[in-house]
């Protein structure tokens, strides 16, 4: 199997499409490099100072991790809310809510000689699975060239359409031990040029790959969940209220300052709780 690339002009219709039946599918060069490389920039500090906090196991011990994005990049935000991705993400989770919300955002840099990440879904951090709904879907940008030998990203096309327990893997004897043999000639690594993005679907099988290269590779990678779920990255503690009165009314809402119906409201039960001031 071979992943599916689009243009940025190609019909939102065909990319879903591609999305439902494979669990996963890359439009090349959505943005331009200017903003990738802007991006780039203003990460890149936070990467050389706390970005070995998250080493693990599972994380990697030559993989740097930055989370609170939206609180270091202000040029992260037209990715969160790139308008082409919005859409694709609408047509997948307003189906089961009223609205969605970032899940997580975090920087990823591979470095040379990282190895292998073991495969796993997103959607494992939620303690339940329900047929029929998607409960997140991934948008990861590319920040530089994604190739086979710099660490783009493994992903198992189809995967999302298997029947497996799906929950938290602690190890990778952890993960096979709840997952089905994975069918090899399945698993495809998702090389694109910068400013591109894969979309992935939360049940769909992923996985960072072994740096082979003299030069690391940096993504953003970005959830969007359900609006009545419990976000992965709290956006109103790892970003500054400061912060985020400064960003358009999109981000302020994909961050969570909006209720979900009749939950998490303020003040007024419809209210958008970033306009009002403590009681």
């Amino acid at each position: 199997m071979s992943i599916q690339y689009f243009s940025p002009k190609e019909e939102i219709k065909s990319i879903i499409e591609a999305l439902d039946q494979d669990g996963a599918t890359i439009i090349e060069r959505q943005v331009s490099d200017d903003l990738a490389d802007r991006v780039k920039s203003e990460l890149r500090d936070s990467f050389d100072r706390v970005g070995r906090y998250d080493e693990s196991d599972f994380n990697g011990y030559r993989t740097l991790r930055v989370s609170s994005i939206l609180a270091k990049s202000p040029s992260s935000a037209e990715l969160v809310a790139d308008p082409r991705v919005i859409e694709i993400a609408d047509k997948t989770l307003l189906k089961h809510c009223e609205a969605y919300q970032i899940g997580s955002l975090t920087g990823i840099e591979i470095l040379p000689g990282e190895t292998d990440q073991w495969l796993h879904t997103d959607d494992s951090i939620y303690p339940i699975q329900i047929g029929g709904m998607e409960l997140q879907i991934s948008a990861l940008w590319a920040l530089d060239d994604f190739t086979k030998d710099n660490g783009a990203t493994r992903v198992v096309l189809g995967s999302h359409r298997r029947h497996a327990n799906q929950r938290y893997y602690e190890t990778l004897e952890d993960f096979r031990r709840f997952n089905p043999a994975i069918d090899h000639s399945n698993i495809v690594q998702a090389t694109m040029p910068k400013g591109s993005v894969l979309l992935y679907l939360g049940k769909t099988l992923h996985g960072g790959c072994a740096n082979d290269s003299a030069a690391a590779r940096m993504g953003l990678v970005n959830t969007y969940s359900l609006g009545w779920l419990r976000q992965e990255e709290n956006q109103y503690l790892n970003v500054p209220r400061e912060i985020a009165e400064q960003y358009p009314k999109i981000i302020q809402d994909l961050m969570g300052y909006m209720p979900h119906k009749g939950l998490g409201t303020y003040q007024k039960p419809d209210g958008r709780w970033i306009d009002y001031d403590p009681l």
